[in-house]
């Protein structure tokens, strides 16, 4: 199995400034991962997504890590100002920049529900055929250039283990499937547990990820924390010292023959480095114990 990082694990040191994009890139390779995966861009002044692929691609040579996969934003539902043809056709250009990067797959979302002004019924039941119709379009495009496409398990809207499995149920097309979240099921109050083994026949790529849980019913527990859409307090946490049971997922994952890509995506209020490192040795560890590597 090889163990990745999302560069969305180092968003707050580039933000801040203190690394670059390309940075993460060979700070990646330097803390022993196997593999990056993009999480967007955070793009140089006077940049596009397809321009900077190739600046991407290049550094990701360079240092000799692989790009297993590349994650972006969508909403067939709200996006481009709820003009689904428009979507799609945008999420077309996001696949062209996957194309350039030589990765594999590609992730996008969705949707993240309905605007306040929605007038039909607003269930996800109701608009899944428009859901399926984007994802299909996208897949279709994305399979002719060798990517296969998928959608994450969160966004609150789209992010419940059965919902996941009827959107690909309805898509049913060889090349879509899922990038499961390990953690993300606790975001809509599934029990990881439960949830992973679900669809873990469609799945792609997967996330590791660790919280830190509370009750709905204590406290606030102030800054660091947010909210399931059942109200229980949820914050990021290093891989091992949350409450997510990686273990016992890692067994659901093998006992579905999963061995592809598991993608650390660090969110904790702890110092980057320092957690995205102690998560990669802890991984490590739950990896050989269950997998025997």
């Amino acid at each position: 199995m090889k163990i990745g990082v999302s560069s969305y694990s180092f968003s707050r040191l580039v933000s801040s400034g203190a690394m670059s994009q390309l940075d993460v890139i060979a700070k990646a390779k330097e803390m022993g991962f196997d593999v990056i995966e993009f999480s967007a861009f955070t793009l140089p002044e006077g940049e596009t997504p397809l321009s900077f692929a190739p600046k991407v691609k290049e550094e990701c040579q360079r240092v000799g890590i692989e790009i297993s996969n590349y994650t972006i934003a969508g909403d067939f539902i709200r996006g481009c100002g709820g003009n689904l043809e428009a979507e799609i056709e945008r999420l077309k250009e996001e696949v062209k920049v996957a194309k350039i990067l030589g990765c594999p797959g590609m992730r996008h979302d969705a949707a993240w529900g309905f605007p306040n002004d929605y007038k039909g019924v607003k269930s996800f039941d109701a608009i899944l055929p428009r859901l399926a119709k984007g994802c299909r379009a996208i897949t279709e495009y994305a399979a002719d250039m060798g990517i296969k496409t998928m959608v994450e398990n969160h966004g609150y809207f789209a992010q419940d283990s059965d919902r996941i499995e009827r959107l690909v149920t309805a898509v049913d097309h060889p090349n879509f499937g899922v990038l499961i979240d390990i953690g993300n099921f606790l975001c809509v109050d599934e029990a990881p547990e439960k949830a992973v083994g679900r669809p873990m026949p469609y799945t792609f790529h997967v996330h590791a990820k660790d919280f830190h849980v509370k009750p709905g019913t204590g406290p606030d527990p102030g800054t660091g924390w947010f909210t399931s859409r059942g109200g229980n307090y949820l914050r990021g946490a290093v891989i091992g010292h949350g409450d997510v049971p990686i273990v016992q997922c890692l067994k659901i994952m093998k006992n579905n023959s999963y061995n592809g890509v598991l993608s650390i995506e660090f969110e904790g209020i702890e110092e980057p480095l320092t957690g995205i490192s102690i998560g990669l040795a802890n991984l490590r560890r739950y990896v050989a114990q269950v997998y025997g590597e």
